[in-house]
C-alpha cells in the first residue's frame, strides 16, 4: 500500500487528489464537507483513509474546485455534482480492480451526495447531513433539550443550581424554548430527500448526537429510518476516540458488506 498525490480534470480545472492504494475490490470516496481540505479537520480523513486502506480497501480523497490545491472557482457544496463525478472516474481509472465504489461525506458532503442522486456511486454513507437552508442556521429545540439534559445530569451544574449561581429564569427560558414547536422541514432537506430517493443502492446514514446539524437532520427526516444509525457522545467531526473507533467500524462493516 502507498499513498499518491496526482490531479485530475474537472471542466477545464485541475483537482488535486490523494490516492491510498489497496487491492481491494471496492473503494471508499471520501467528499469533503465545507470548504475543509481534503485531509479533513486536523487531519482526520487523512488518517481515516490510511486505516481503511490498511484493512483492503483503496481510498480516494480530492479537494473540489476553489478550494485546497485545485484550480477554478468555489461555488460551494450545492454545486459539485461535476467534481463528484469527476473524482469518481478519476478513481475508477486508478484501480481498474474495483467492481463497485462507495462514497462518504459528512455534514454538507453528504448533502452534495444527496442531491445529486448518488450519481456514479454504487453505495452511500451519509453522515450529520445538512439540512439548513442558506441564512437559517440557528438553534432548534432538538439541541437545547440535549444541552439542557446533559447538564440537568452533571452534578456541578446541580450544585450550582441548588446554590444560587444559575439564573433560574435564564434556565426556565431555556426549558421553555426546548419544548416548542419544531420547525417545518427545510426546502434544503426536501430536495435531499427527493436525490436520495432516486438512488437505488444501499444507504447508511451516520448521526453523531451531539452534534446540532445531526439533531436538525432528525427533525427534518422520518426518526424511525431504519437506515440510521446513532452514536451517543459524538460530535460532529468524531474526533472522541471512542467515536472515531465507531466510524471507522461503520464504514468497514459498510465495504463487507
Amino acid at each position: 500500500m502507498s499513498r499518491l498525490a496526482l490531479t485530475f480534470e474537472c471542466q477545464g480545472c485541475q483537482l488535486a487528489g490523494t490516492l491510498d492504494t489497496a487491492p481491494g475490490k471496492t473503494g471508499l470516496l471520501i467528499i469533503s464537507g465545507g470548504n475543509e481540505l481534503r485531509s479533513g479537520a486536523f487531519s482526520g480523513q487523512s488518517q481515516l483513509a490510511a486505516r481503511i486502506a490498511a484493512s483492503g480497501f483503496p481510498v480516494f480523497r480530492f479537494d473540489r474546485r476553489g478550494v485546497g490545491d485545485s484550480d477554478g472557482e468555489n461555488r460551494g457544496f450545492a454545486s459539485s455534482r461535476k467534481d463528484i463525478a469527476a473524482a469518481m472516474d478519476a478513481f475508477r481509472a486508478m484501480c481498474p480492480q474495483m467492481d463497485s465504489v462507495v462514497a462518504f461525506g459528512n455534514c454538507d458532503a453528504a448533502s452534495a451526495l444527496m442531491l445529486s442522486g448518488g450519481e456514479g456511486c454504487d453505495a452511500l454513507i451519509l453522515s450529520n447531513p445538512w439540512t439548513f437552508d442558506e441564512g437559517e442556521e440557528k438553534p432548534d429545540s432538538a439541541a437545547i433539550r440535549s444541552r439542557y439534559s446533559a447538564k440537568l445530569k452533571n452534578p456541578k451544574e446541580l450544585i450550582r443550581l441548588i446554590t444560587g449561581k444559575i439564573d433560574l429564569g435564564k434556565l426556565l427560558r431555556g426549558l421553555r424554548d426546548s419544548f416548542r414547536p419544531a420547525y417545518d422541514t427545510s426546502s434544503l432537506a426536501r430536495d435531499m430527500e427527493s436525490g436520495v430517493s432516486r438512488f437505488d443502492g444501499p444507504v447508511r446514514f451516520l448521526l453523531a448526537m451531539n452534534d446540532r446539524t445531526a439533531q436538525a437532520f432528525e427533525q427534518n427526516w422520518a426518526h424511525d429510518d431504519k437506515r440510521i444509525e446513532r452514536c451517543n457522545g459524538a460530535s460532529h467531526a468524531y474526533v472522541e476516540p471512542d467515536a472515531a473507533e465507531w466510524l471507522e467500524k461503520q464504514i468497514l462493516s459498510f465495504l463487507r458488506s
